[in-house]
C-alpha cells in the first residue's frame, strides 16, 4: 500500500468512529515520519532489482525505492563518476552489500 492509500484508510477510520481523533493523530504522524529524514524501515526495503538492470541492478532498486525512474540514478552515478570517482565507489558498496530482489525472477526473468 502507498503512503496516501494508508491515510485514506486512516481518514476513513476516523469518520467511521473507529479511532479517535489522538489515535489518528498518532497514527498519521508514525506514519508520515519526521520530514526530510528517511524512514528505518524504508531503508532496509532496498533490494537490487533484477528486471530493471544494466550492470548490477543498483539503480534499478533505487528507483523502486524512491519512485525516480532508474536513469535519473545512473545520471547521477555517472556525474558522481566525473567527481573523484564517488559514484563508482558508491556503486559498488551497493552492489556487494544490497541484495538481489528475488521476486524479480519469478516475473519471468531467467537466471544466466
Amino acid at each position: 500500500m502507498s503512503l496516501p492509500d494508508d491515510l485514506t484508510q486512516l481518514e476513513q477510520m476516523r469518520d467511521r468512529g473507529s479511532l479517535s481523533a489522538e489515535e489518528f493523530a498518532r497514527a498519521k504522524a508514525r506514519l508520515l515520519g519526521e520530514p526530510g529524514v528517511a524512514r528505518i524501515a524504508d531503508i532496509n526495503r532496498l533490494r537490487r532489482s533484477a528486471s530493471d538492470r544494466w550492470i548490477g541492478g543498483v539503480c534499478g532498486g533505487l528507483g523502486q525505492l524512491t519512485g525516480l525512474e532508474s536513469w535519473i540514478w545512473r545520471l547521477l552515478l555517472a556525474l558522481l563518476l566525473l567527481a573523484g570517482g564517488t559514484g563508482l565507489v558508491l556503486y559498488i558498496v551497493l552492489w556487494i552489500f544490497v541484495p538481489l530482489d528475488s521476486d524479480g525472477y519469478t516475473a519471468g526473468h531467467s537466471r544466466v
